[in-house]
C-alpha cells in the first residue's frame, strides 16, 4: 500500500513538473526573457566554422568595462550575411557601431577617423528613412540590404558616376574602405615577430594599412594629418585588452575570427559594389 502510494505520488509530481514545463514554453513573456538572458546576458561562442579548418574554437568573452565587445561585432557581422549573397544594411551598420567603440578606445586622435565614420553610418541610415517616407509614406528604414539600397538609388537617379552626391552608394563606399583598413589593421596585429622576435607596433599596422585602404583615396594633407594619429596610437598590449586577452598566444585565434568575418562582408559587399562599377564613385 505504501508503494502504491508513492507511486501515485511520483506520477503527480511528474505531471506536475511537465505542466510547469509547458507553460513556461507557452508564455511569450517567460519565453522573451529566457531569449534575452541567452543572447544578451552571456556573450555567445563565436559562431561554427568561421574559423580555419583544425583551429580552436574560442569562446569570445565579455570584457566588463569595455565600450567595444569583440562577441557583439561578431554578433552583428554573422547576422548581417544574408543567404541570397547581400548583406543586410541594419545589422552592418550596427556592426560600425562596434567598430567605432574599438576606434575611440584608441584616444582622443583616433577620432580624426571615427568621426567620419560616424557621419557616414548616419548619412545611410537618414537617406534610409528619407526614401522609406518619399516611396511609401511610412515611417521605418526603406533600405534593407545593401543590394537593394544599390538597387533603388540608381532606380531613383541618386547617384551620379562623374561628380559627387550624397548618395547611401557613395558613402556606403567610403565606410566599405574603412572596413578594409580595419581588417588589414587586425591582420597584422594577428601576425608573428619577425626574425629577431620583434612585434610590429599598431602604429606602424595602421600606417601600412592606410596605405592601402585609404591613402590612395585621400588628399596630401589628409594622408599628412593621418601621420599624426599614427604616431599616437598606443601599444600592443593595450590593443590585446580590447579583445580581454593577456598575451598574443591567447589573441590570435580571437583576432582571426574577427578578421575572417570581417572578410565575409567585405568581400560579399565588394562584389555587389563591382557588379554595378561603384567602386571608384567620386
Amino acid at each position: 500500500m505504501v508503494l502504491l502510494r508513492r507511486t501515485v505520488l511520483l506520477r503527480y509530481l511528474l505531471l506536475l513538473a511537465i505542466l510547469a514545463l509547458l507553460l513556461f514554453i507557452s508564455s511569450s513573456w517567460l519565453r522573451k526573457c529566457f531569449v534575452y538572458w541567452l543572447f544578451q546576458a552571456k556573450p555567445p561562442l563565436a559562431p561554427e566554422g568561421w574559423l580555419e579548418a583544425g583551429g580552436p574554437l574560442p569562446l569570445i568573452k565579455d570584457c566588463p568595462g569595455k565600450l567595444f565587445q569583440a562577441w557583439r561585432l561578431l554578433l552583428y557581422l554573422k547576422s548581417s550575411l544574408s543567404d541570397d549573397d547581400d548583406v543586410l544594411l541594419e545589422p552592418y551598420l550596427q556592426s560600425w557601431d562596434q567598430l567605432l567603440k574599438f576606434m575611440e578606445s584608441l584616444g582622443t586622435m583616433a577620432s580624426f577617423f571615427s568621426q567620419k565614420v560616424k557621419e557616414k553610418v548616419v548619412l545611410i541610415q537618414q537617406l534610409s528613412l528619407k526614401h522609406s517616407a518619399e516611396a511609401h509614406g511610412i515611417r521605418g528604414p526603406a533600405y534593407r540590404s545593401v543590394r537593394s539600397m544599390v538597387e533603388m538609388e540608381l532606380k531613383a537617379g541618386a547617384v551620379d558616376f562623374s561628380h559627387r552626391t550624397d548618395s547611401g552608394c557613395r558613402t556606403l563606399l567610403r565606410l566599405h574602405r574603412s572596413l578594409l583598413w580595419l581588417k588589414l589593421m587586425l591582420e597584422g596585429l594577428a601576425e608573428g615577430p619577425d626574425a629577431d622576435g620583434q612585434y610590429r607596433t599598431p602604429g606602424e599596422l595602421s600606417r601600412d594599412a592606410y596605405m592601402v585602404a585609404l591613402a590612395p583615396h585621400h588628399p596630401w594633407v589628409l594622408r599628412q594629418a593621418a601621420e599624426f594619429v599614427f604616431l599616437a596610437l598606443p601599444d600592443r598590449q593595450y590593443f590585446l585588452q580590447l579583445v580581454c586577452v593577456q598575451n598574443q598566444q591567447e589573441a590570435v585565434p580571437i583576432l582571426r575570427i574577427i578578421i575572417h568575418a570581417l572578410t565575409l562582408v567585405h568581400t560579399r559587399t565588394q562584389q555587389i559594389l563591382a557588379e554595378h562599377g561603384m567602386l571608384e564613385l567620386p
